[in-house]
């Protein structure tokens, strides 16, 4: 018995070295890409390239680990980056496409005017470093995932893969609806309320939210194979909560749709769609 629960008790502090190293390649990682970014806000005199960071930050950290343990062939380390890197570059170049041809983002440029000569301090650790943090936090199942890959695929991982799938569904599906409505002149003062923005009022932070969740599921698998990694398989649940809490609560929805309000149309929207959870119309 004695034997045994040394035995456990090593795998878990193993596991826990493994972890920690991983952390400390990614915070350095991001740290210094995140550095980078700021210099390019500076130079472009543009705090919103930012946003444009956001998706290639997490290809960029999901490969420092990936790469840090090796490439094992097709594994779930690598499934798992393959889907990031999907994700996270589809959403880079989506803003990109978005934000090139207009000024800086009025959130960034308020921001320029309240924060007088403290700007250029604020902007690296409130605009910056504070995403880093958030980045390394959401990606904690990435980490994971990375950090220990697990042996042959489980029913974890088919219902992860799916769960991501309807994720980045809806968020690709939604970018690209919006961004048709948006480009036709005729729909000037009106609100979207057809395709997936007819069954949710916002489909693309949905299928993002969806998409983590996905993610995590599949690092259940992990602690399905080696039990001693099951606190971390845990914990990593930090990611797609996280990534919900912003969404719904901070810097996604609330801030979108108070400029939204402003829009006559919009209490009836309100009234008839669901705001995040795809659902029936409202009589």
């Amino acid at each position: 018995m004695l034997s045994h629960f040394i035995t456990i008790l090593s795998k878990v502090s193993m596991a826990t070295l493994m972890i920690m190293e991983s952390l400390a390649w990614v915070s350095f990682a991001v740290l210094i890409y995140m550095t980078i970014w700021f210099i390019v806000g500076l130079v472009t005199k543009r705090n919103d390239v930012a946003d444009i960071a956001w998706g290639l930050g997490f290809v960029m950290l999901s490969l420092v680990v990936l790469f840090g343990y090796g490439i094992n062939g097709f594994d779930r380390g690598f499934l798992v980056t393959l889907l990031v890197f999907i994700w996270g570059g589809r959403l880079s170049y989506h803003i990109f496409k978005r934000n090139i041809k207009k000024p800086e983002d009025a959130r960034y440029a308020v921001w320029r005017t309240e924060w007088g000569r403290w700007f250029v301090l604020r902007s690296y650790l409130q605009v910056y470093l504070l995403q880093g943090v958030l980045m390394i936090l959401i990606a904690s199942p990435v980490i994971f995932i990375n950090t220990f890959r697990g042996g042959g695929f489980t029913l974890f991982d088919v219902l992860g893969l799916a769960v991501w799938l309807i994720g980045f569904y809806f968020e690709s599906r939604g970018d690209s609806q919006l961004k048709t409505f948006i480009s036709n002149p005729e729909n000037k003062g009106k609100i979207l309320n057809t395709g997936l923005w007819r069954y949710t009022r916002h489909p693309n932070y949905f299928g993002e939210v969806t998409q983590w969740w996905g993610i995590w599921i599949i690092g259940l698998s992990v602690a399905y194979t080696f039990s001693s990694s099951l606190p971390f398989a845990l914990l990593s649940i930090i990611g797609p909560l996280t990534i919900t809490f912003l969404i719904l609560k901070v810097s996604g929805i609330p801030m979108l749709e108070k400029n939204m309000a402003k829009n006559h149309l919009f209490d009836e929207y309100r009234r008839t769609t669901s705001v995040f959870f795809p659902l029936p119309p409202k009589k």
